[in-house]
Formats: structure tokens, sequence, C-alpha cells
């Protein structure tokens, strides 16, 4: 099954699925100032960084990515397109996510279900995901079936064919996602609400995989069009991380995907969110809820959001509420206890202005209000007498560790450039992000966390059973 998802690793999201995130996707962490990439004519090795990438771009404006690793004979093949759900024409919500399943319907060469069919006799496995900002389709094979899977990409890059009796049952499978992971989960609602209450205009406000009512519209002319305007290699990043080197897979990009055409494809343009100036509240309440629980949203600078300083808000989420040493889980779980849970999470590696989160699940008998009262006082103290430097050197280290971490998986490791340059990072941010983490100071996570952390760019949700509503 395809899947769709959010820049931290999961779609819809919800305050369990959040913390999860921060401990697998190092993703998140890697964000810094822009530079820009120059086309090279041949293969370069980055900057000196933990992950020894090498670049090139092609003459068709595909850029290319490789992270050589070679302790096992097997390769990751990713390619990125610069287009996510926040690309979606108005009223056609869903579309990027629905035109991601139908990449794996017929194209000129292949019968519709032949991709997937393919992949499998090799050994390979493969999947796809959508985000606000890009859609990333990947496969997963020995070294020594590497080409077959470019081919196919290269095959389905230009060659999608589509009618409506292929778009029809997708459709329907699309509308069973949604029910699934959507109408049928009150914290995943709430999300969406909460989502919809904090951009009143820009995308990020609309669900990834759709409102239900545009979904039931979709068509494959709806599809075909969002295909022919952001599918094309000028828009696209090709990342391959295993066994395998510059060198070896310049000649193979060239063949099949050097062939293909840039299409011109226009910058993204989206609507400017108007500046929030107080505080907005969702409520929601359900008989499938066993213990209240808090969400709450603030606007944030993301990427390409201008005056912000995202690595130091990633060292303050590190201290706020990212493990069960941070302050918000000894304030609200070991010392008191009110929550079964509490934390925070931070979407750094967005393209337009971003979103932090506080989260908490009230233990039995505590209230919503005691939660609410005891994230406020958490935050307030940090705000006002910050962390120690001891507490900043920890966070630090930290992330710094999961780069260590993540470097055994060829897969983590092409989902970090991927995710990273789909929002206008370059190679070299990425290998000198660890640098950008150590020379963050106290005083700017302060200076950070108090810029964001402001109650008039929030937005609080509150999940509540029946017996309370």
């Amino acid at each position: 099954m395809k899947e769709y998802s959010e820049p931290v690793c999961v779609a819809q999201m919800n305050r369990f699925s959040v913390w999860r995130a921060k401990l697998c996707a190092v993703r998140i962490l890697f964000i810094a100032l822009a530079i820009s990439i120059v086309a090279l004519s041949h293969p370069r090795a980055s900057t000196a960084g933990p992950f020894n990438s090498e670049y090139f771009e092609l003459d068709n404006g595909l850029q290319v990515v490789v992270i050589p690793n070679h302790r096992a004979p097997i390769v990751v093949h990713m390619m990125w397109y610069r287009a996510g759900s926040a690309d979606d024409p108005v009223g056609k919500s869903g579309i990027a996510h629905f035109l991601e399943h139908l990449m794996f319907k017929a194209t000129d060469k292949l019968e519709a279900g032949e991709f997937s069919r393919i992949v499998a006799r090799n050994g390979g496995q493969e999947n796809a995901f959508t985000s606000w900002d890009y859609t990333g389709y990947f496969q997963r094979v020995a070294r020594d079936r590497l080409e077959i899977v470019m081919e196919l990409e290269a095959g389905r890059i230009r060659g999608l064919v589509l009618d409506e009796e292929i778009v029809r049952p997708e459709r329907d499978v699309i509308l069973e996602e949604r029910s699934a992971r959507t109408d049928n989960q009150p914290s995943s609602l709430l999300a969406e609400q909460i989502s919809a209450a904090q951009f009143l205009r820009h995308p990020y406000g609309t669900p990834i995989i759709g409102w239900r009512h545009e979904i039931e519209t979709l068509n494959h002319e709806d599809a075909l069009a969002f295909y022919r305007r952001y599918y094309a290699p000028d828009n696209a990043i090709l990342v391959v991380a295993g066994d395998i080197s510059a060198a070896e897979l310049k000649p193979l990009a060239e063949k099949y995907y050097g062939v293909i055409p840039a299409a011109g494809v226009p910058p993204r343009r989206r609507p400017e969110e108007p500046p929030q100036i107080s505080p907005r509240r969702v409520s929601f309440t359900d008989a499938r809820v066993a213990q209240p629980s808090l969400t709450r949203s603030y606007l944030a600078p993301g990427h390409g959001t201008e005056g912000g300083d995202s690595v130091a808000l990633q060292v303050f989420t590190e201290i706020l509420g990212s493990k069960s040493t941070s302050r918000l889980y000894q304030a609200l779980v070991v010392e008191r206890p009110l929550a079964a849970w509490a934390g925070s999470s931070y979407q750094a590696l967005a393209l337009d202005t971003s979103r932090f989160y506080v989260y908490a699940d009230a233990l039995p008998g505590v209230s919503i209000t005691e939660v609410e009262a005891a994230i406020d006082e958490t935050i307030a103290e940090l705000l006002l007498n910050g962390p120690s430097e001891e507490e900043v050197a920890s966070a630090k280290g930290r992330m710094q560790d999961a780069v260590v971490y993540t470097l055994d998986n060829p897969q983590s490791v092409a989902s970090i450039f991927g995710n990273a340059m789909s929002v206008g990072l370059s190679v070299e941010d990425i290998e000198n992000w660890p640098d950008r983490v150590a020379a963050v100071t106290r005083e700017r996570v302060m200076a950070a966390a108090r810029a964001v952390l402001r109650l008039e760019l929030s937005v609080t949700g509150i999940l509540l059973p029946a017996e309370e509503g």
C-alpha cells in the first residue's frame, strides 16, 4: 500500500506519532541557511561531512546525490519531486497524493501494476509517499538490479497513461484510506481541525490526503494536469544510497534520465498566510476517546521563512520535550504527575512557515485544564530563565549523535537528503549540519524560543471523551 506522510515521517499528525517520529526521523533535524547548488558537469564530493555524499547535475536539470555505503551489496534508489499537497489546485485537494497512487498504474510501456511486479520479481521493495512539499518514490534492491529500477522509474517520469477506468477504483481506495486513517481516528480528526485553524489561507491547512468531498470529484484529467505540470527532471532530485559511487551511477543516470527533456517547471507560488494576532482553540469530543489530551501548535519558521533560527529552535525542542528527561516530561509525568505522556516536536523542514508542537495526555482523574496549566507554567519558566548550559550541550550532543546512528541505514540517509533538498537545502547544508548545531549558543536558543512560543501564534486543540463534552 502506498502511503502519504508529513515531513516528520507521519501523516495527519497526532500526539503519539509525532513523538515517535522524533526518535526515528533524523530528517527533521537538518535545517540551515540555504546555499545555492552550483551545477557541475562531473561528480563532486561535498564538503567534508558525515555522509561523504557526491553530487552532480544532468543537463536537463535533474539533481543527483550519491551516498556511498559499501557494507552490503544493496542500494536505495529515490526519486523526489518538488511538488506536494500544498501545490494542489484550489478545490482539488488530495490530487498530489492521488497521483502518487496512480504512478503505479500503466505507462506507455508497462501495463497497470507491472512496475511493482517487476520490482518484486527482482527481490526489491518499493513504495511512495506524499508530503505538503514533495512526493517521493523509492526502491530498495540488490546492487546488480539497480539498472532495472532506473529504467522503470525513467519510464514513468513522462510516460504515465491514465483513463477513468484506472482512476475510478483507485479513488475508492483513497477514500477508504481516509476513512481508516482520519475519519475513524479522533486524534487525526482533531489534528486536521488544528491545521485548518492554524492556516486560514496557506495550503498547509489542508490535509495531505485531501478533504473527502473534494477527493470524490477527482478524475484522470486532474491527475494528468498535475503530473504534466510538476513531474519532470528539472523539478526532481535523484538520491541513491548504498553500494555505488557517483562515477558508477553517472553513466546510468545519463542513459535513463538524461534523455528526458526538461519541462520548464514554473516556480511554486503559494498564498501568503495573514498574520495571526490572537490564540485560537479547537475542541473535539468523541466516545472513542479514553482520556483527555491536548495538542498545541505554534507558527514557527520553516526553511523558507526569513528571520528564523531553525537550528536553535531544534535545540530548544530537544530540551523542552524530546525524551523522558525533557522539561515537559519531568514536570507533567514524573514530578506531579498529571500526564501519561508529554512532549514537543518541531517541523523544521518546511518550505514555508511551519509549526512547533507541544502535547500531553492526561492521567485518569486529571482534568485537561490542570494539564494545560502545567504546560503553560513549564514553558513560561523555561522562556524566562532559559535552559542551563548543560542542557544545551546535552541536546546538541544528542542531535549530532543521531547523525551517526543513521549512517548504517541507506534508506534513512537517502530520506535525509531528499527531504532537505526538496525544500531548498543544499548538499553542503546537510553535510555541514553537525557544525551548525555545534555553533548554537544558549542565547540563540532562548531568542528562537521566545520568538515562537507566544500564545497569539498558537492553536490549542483539546480531545475529550464523550462524557466530558
